[in-house]
C-alpha cells in the first residue's frame, strides 16, 4: 500500500511540476540562524492554488514528516476547493492537511490571513503579486518558498531586494523555484566548468522553444479584471510574458553559469501566430543577446508556436571546448567527449521535491538559504529581455533596474480597473519594436 501510495505521489508531483513548465537551483551558503525549530510542529500555508501551487505543497508535505497545512488563499474559492482535493487525495487520508473551512481564504487580500496563520508560506500566485505576498510574509518573520518569476516589472524587483535584505537580517530561509539549481546534473556539471571543463566561457545560447500553454476562453458574465486573472498568462502585469514566466529558468542557468548578470540587452520579437482575442498582449517568440561584461555572448531564444522545432536546453562555448546540458557532455574544441554526465534521465532525485527537502532540513537546523537576491536578478534580466524585444532597443541592466515601470498595481481590488483594457473588437494594444518606449 505505501509503495503505491509513494507512485501516487511521483505522478502527482511530476504531473503538477510539469503543467507550468519548470526546472532549476543550488542553495546559496547557509547561515547560522538563532531560532532552532527543531522538531517543531511546522504549520505551512499555501498562497495560490492553482497546479504549481498544489505540487509545490505536496513537496513541502512530503519532505518533513512533522508539517501540517493549516490555510490556504486565493482569488477564487473554487480553486481552493479543486487545489485541496488533490492535495488529500494524494495522502489518502493522512492527517497532514487540516485546512478547516473558515481557513480557506479568498480575494485580494487572503494571502495576509492564510500567512498569518504558518510558520512556513509557499507562494504561488501570479507573479505580479509575488513582491507584495514576499514582503508580508516576511515581515511577519515566515519562512518562505516562492515560485519564479518574483515580478514583472522593475518596481517590483526593487521591492523584492529590499525585503530580501530584510529576509537576512532575520535569518529567515528564502528558497526560490529556479529548481535548476538544485537539479543534481546541473549542479555537477557547473562544478566541472568551475574547474575550467571548458576554459572561459565566451558565449552560449540558451532555448525555451515549444508550442505553448493553456488559454482560458472568456465566459459569459466575467468582468475584466475576473477574466484577465483566470487568463493571467497573457498579461504583463500579471505575468510578464513567456521570457519571464518559463525561459527564466534558461536565463537563471546563463547568469549561474557565467558567474555573473548582463550588463545589456538588445533583441527582436513579436506575434506570429498567437494573436487572437484570447492570447492578450505578450509576444509569441522572443530572441535575445546579452552581454556580460568580460564580453561573453549568450543568445536567449524562447517562442509559443505550433509545428516548430522543440528545444529546452543550455549550451556554452569556452576557449577549450563546450559544454551541451541536455546531453549532460563536454566536448574538446574538435568535438570529442571529454566528459559525460553518468545519470539517465529520471535517475536523479527530483529538483522539485529537493527545494523543498533542503528549505525544511535548513528550518530545522537553524541554517538559512537565502534565494532571493539571484532570484529577483534573474527575474530583472529577463525583463531585461523583454524591454529590449518590445523597444527594439539596447537597454542596460542598470536602466532596466532603476526604470519607472510600473506594471502591477500597489493595490488591487474586485473594483479595480486592469493596466490593460481591450479595445472595441477585443483586441488589447501590444508592444511595437521601434515606436514602443519605456521611461528609463
Amino acid at each position: 500500500m505505501k509503495n503505491s501510495r509513494n507512485k501516487t505521489r511521483r505522478e502527482f508531483v511530476k504531473k503538477t511540476a510539469l503543467a507550468t513548465g519548470a526546472l532549476l537551483s543550488a542553495p546559496l551558503p547557509l547561515e547560522a540562524m538563532a531560532n532552532v525549530n527543531g522538531e517543531k510542529k511546522l504549520k505551512l500555508a499555501l498562497v495560490g492554488c492553482g497546479g504549481r501551487g498544489s505540487g509545490a505543497a505536496v513537496q513541502a508535505l512530503t519532505a518533513d514528516e512533522n508539517v501540517d497545512l493549516v490555510a490556504m488563499a486565493d482569488a477564487f474559492a473554487d480553486r481552493i476547493e479543486s487545489s485541496l482535493m488533490g492535495i488529500q487525495e494524494h495522502f489518502e487520508g493522512e492527517k497532514k492537511i487540516r485546512v478547516k473551512k473558515k481557513n480557506r481564504f479568498t480575494g485580494f487580500d487572503a494571502y495576509k490571513k492564510a500567512i498569518d496563520l504558518a510558520d512556513v508560506v509557499i507562494l504561488t500566485t501570479p507573479p505580479g503579486f509575488r513582491p507584495y505576498h514576499f514582503e508580508y510574509a516576511i515581515q511577519n518573520e515566515k519562512h518562505v518558498f516562492m515560485e519564479k518569476p518574483l515580478a514583472t516589472d522593475p518596481a517590483g524587483i526593487r521591492k523584492v531586494l529590499e525585503t530580501a535584505k530584510v529576509a537576512k537580517a532575520k535569518k529567515l530561509n528564502v528558497v526560490v523555484g529556479l529548481q535548476r539549481r538544485y537539479q543534481k546534473s546541473y549542479i555537477e556539471l557547473k562544478k566541472k566548468i568551475d574547474q575550467g571543463a571548458i576554459g572561459k566561457i565566451r558565449s552560449g545560447q540558451v532555448y525555451w522553444n515549444d508550442a505553448g500553454v493553456w488559454v482560458k476562453k472568456r465566459q459569459a458574465g466575467q468582468s475584466e479584471l475576473e477574466y484577465q486573472m483566470r487568463n493571467w498568462y497573457y498579461f504583463n502585469w500579471l505575468c510578464g510574458d513567456h521570457i519571464l514566466e518559463q525561459h527564466i529558468h534558461n536565463i537563471d542557468v546563463a547568469n549561474w553559469f557565467v558567474g555573473d548578470y548582463p550588463i545589456y540587452a538588445q533583441g527582436m520579437g513579436g506575434r506570429q501566430v498567437r494573436n487572437g482575442e484570447d492570447h492578450g498582449e505578450i509576444f509569441d517568440h522572443h530572441f535575445v543577446e546579452f552581454t556580460y561584461a568580460n564580453g561573453t555572448i549568450i543568445s536567449s531564444q524562447c517562442r509559443h508556436m505550433p509545428g516548430t522545432m522543440s528545444r529546452v536546453d543550455e549550451v556554452f562555448q569556452g576557449t577549450k571546448g563546450s559544454l551541451e546540458i541536455g546531453k549532460g557532455e563536454i566536448t574538446d574544441l574538435e568535438g570529442r567527449i571529454q566528459y559525460k554526465y553518468p545519470s539517465k534521465l529520471g535517475e536523479d532525485p527530483n529538483p522539485y521535491q529537493v527545494e523543498h527537502d533542503l528549505l525544511f532540513k535548513s528550518i530545522r537546523e537553524g541554517k538559512v538559504i537565502a534565494d532571493a537576491e539571484n532570484g529577483a536578478m534573474s527575474t530583472l534580466t529577463a525583463i531585461l529581455g523583454r524591454m529590449a524585444t518590445y523597444t527594439g532597443k539596447k537597454i542596460t541592466l542598470e536602466q532596466a533596474m532603476t526604470s519607472k515601470l510600473q506594471l502591477m498595481p500597489e493595490v488591487v481590488t474586485w473594483e479595480t480597473l486592469p493596466p490593460s483594457l481591450p479595445d472595441v473588437n477585443g483586441k488589447y494594444a501590444i508592444p511595437i519594436p521601434g515606436k514602443t518606449n519605456y521611461s528609463i
